[in-house]
This record gives structure tokens, C-alpha cells and sequence, in this order.
């Protein structure tokens, strides 16, 4: 009898029109990050990870350009209950990540707003 010779087969990468491999924004986010810590020059690094170097420079800028990405974590709301009796406390200021301001006093107006804003 032969060698039986056994290997792991895994799901085949997601491929363009031009048969190259597309890689999820969160992996190239992985490569950054493990790049800026491998002390080693671009070049090394993406010829160690056998990526495409020129691709790897371009999401290298990009990332350092946006560090959170609209498919980051969102941001998350908080209920707060606001005390009726003051007018001031009835105005509304909901400060985005982007450090534009929205302000209202309408809970819906507002909200709808922060969700339009978003996307």
C-alpha cells in the first residue's frame, strides 16, 4: 500500500472578474497593524506576507488616513431621561464621531437626522 497523504481543504477565497483574490477591509486593517509593529521595510514585509506590495501601500495610507472605517464597531446611543421641568434641559445636542454637532429639540427630528448623518 501507498501513502496516504491527507490535507485540510479550505473554502476557496472570494476572487474578482480578473481572478485576484479579494481581501476583507478588517484582514488588511490585520496586515497594517502587524506591519507598523514588524519593524521591517514595506517592501519585506508584504513580500513575507505575499501580498501585493503596491496594494499593501495603498491600504497602508488608507488606513492611517481613516483610522475607524464605517464598518467599525458603530457607535453606540445611551438612553438618557431628561428631567421636564427645565427648558434647557428639553434642547438636545448629540455630538458624531465625525465632531459635527446635531442640536434640536425634537427626539425623532434629531435621531433622524444622527441616522441620515450615518450613512
Amino acid at each position: 500500500m501507498g501513502t496516504v497523504i491527507t490535507a485540510e481543504i479550505s473554502e476557496e477565497a472570494k476572487r474578482d472578474k480578473r481572478g485576484r483574490k479579494i481581501i476583507p477591509e478588517a484582514k488588511w486593517r490585520e496586515f497594517v497593524a502587524a506591519y507598523e509593529a514588524s519593524g521591517l521595510t514595506q517592501a519585506k514585509f508584504a513580500r513575507q506576507e505575499g501580498i501585493n506590495y503596491c496594494t499593501f501601500v495603498a491600504w497602508l495610507g488608507r488606513c492611517r488616513r481613516h483610522p475607524m472605517s464605517a464598518t467599525a464597531t458603530p457607535p453606540r446611543f445611551l438612553e438618557a431621561r431628561l428631567p421636564m421641568g427645565n427648558l434647557m434641559a428639553r434642547r438636545l445636542e448629540v455630538l458624531l464621531p465625525s465632531g459635527l454637532v446635531v442640536r434640536g429639540e425634537e427626539v425623532a427630528a434629531v435621531a433622524d437626522l444622527v441616522k441620515a448623518l450615518g450613512n
